[in-house]
């Protein structure tokens, strides 16, 4: 185990089920690395009396300051406050080198917000922090979203999508993923109908054909119809897509792999993974068994990512 790769493991919003994730997926993960949980001892005893469940002997534990009443199911304050705290902790283990990469379990956004945070989620926080200009790329091995536009909403969407900016998105795309194809989705339905349904696509069309001219090869298709992006004909031709907006990309990726899907941030000097599912206040603490495969597929990415 003293070989394995370590893992710094911010336990995400304690009054949801990261916690209980956590020390169900203990036994599993530790069979090939080394995972070290920002929290202290007293929220670790209170999430365990909560959820019924005994804390192995060897969770290794890197000590997170704070201590609050946890309330399941309840977006609170505190608990905002831990969980950016804990997260902060992680990305401190990594910068020191004393982790080889960062898993983040699921935060409440409501709770941040409460906590007056100024960041809607991790990729804003690490975008900020590192001064790069992070990705969010969700997946699994058979397809991979990147969200052009992230936590905005909506009708702040076609703004937002400039010609120079998706350039720089698309050079940085590839620069991380080495991806020989790529599928990008038009904003608007139709892909726009030749500008009636909304002229975005003009923007989108230059960049494409911006990117692929500085690789010297078609690596981006053409802005795809939105609502057949995803349809298998498609899936079998492309691994990766890149979506305008958060729901047009996860969406599909959600209805086809819910289960096994992690989020990757790319261009970034540490690697971080996560879990690609929210808080679950619906089942925390309830004993309803959460699926634990997003998050173990999370850790596997983040060994194979520090192997690169």
């Amino acid at each position: 185990m003293t070989n394995f790769p370590k893992i710094a493991i911010s336990v995400g919003d304690l009054n949801g089920i990261g916690i209980e994730i956590a020390l169900k997926s203990h036994n599993t993960i530790k069979e090939f690395c080394q995972p070290i949980y920002c929290i202290n001892r007293q929220m670790l005893e209170q999430a365990s009396i909560l959820l019924n469940i005994s804390i192995p002997d060897d969770f290794n534990i890197y000590e997170t300051f704070g201590d609050f009443e946890i309330i399941p199911s309840k977006a609170t304050k505190e608990a905002g406050i831990f969980s950016y705290l804990s997260f902060m902790d992680a990305i401190t283990l990594a910068n020191i080198k004393n982790v080889d990469a960062i898993c983040t379990l699921p935060i409440n956004k409501e709770a941040w917000g409460k906590a007056k945070l100024k960041y809607k989620g991790h990729t804003e926080v690490l975008r900020d922090f590192y001064k790069k200009d992070a990705i969010m790329m969700l997946g699994c091995s058979s397809m991979y979203v990147a969200l052009f536009t992230e936590h905005i909403a909506l009708k702040d969407v076609a703004k937002n999508i400039k010609t120079n900016k998706l350039v720089k998105f698309l050079k940085d795309f590839i620069s991380c993923t080495s991806a020989s194809k790529v599928a990008v989705l038009a904003l608007n339905p139709h892909a726009g109908d030749g500008g009636v349904l909304g002229k975005e696509e003009k923007k989108i069309r230059k960049a494409i054909k911006k990117a692929n001219k500085i690789f010297g090869s078609d690596i981006f298709s053409n802005p795809l119809v939105p609502d057949t992006a995803f349809s298998p004909n498609n899936r079998k031709n492309y691994k990766y897509f890149v979506a305008m907006y958060h729901d047009q990309g996860l969406a599909p990726l959600k209805a086809l792999y819910f289960d096994e899907s992690i989020n990757v941030s790319l261009n970034l000097p540490i690697i971080r993974t996560s879990v690609d599912h929210g808080t679950a206040f619906d089942i925390a603490y309830k004993n309803k068994n959460p699926n634990t495969k997003s998050y173990i597929n999370a850790i596997k990415e983040a060994i194979s990512l520090s192997k690169k």
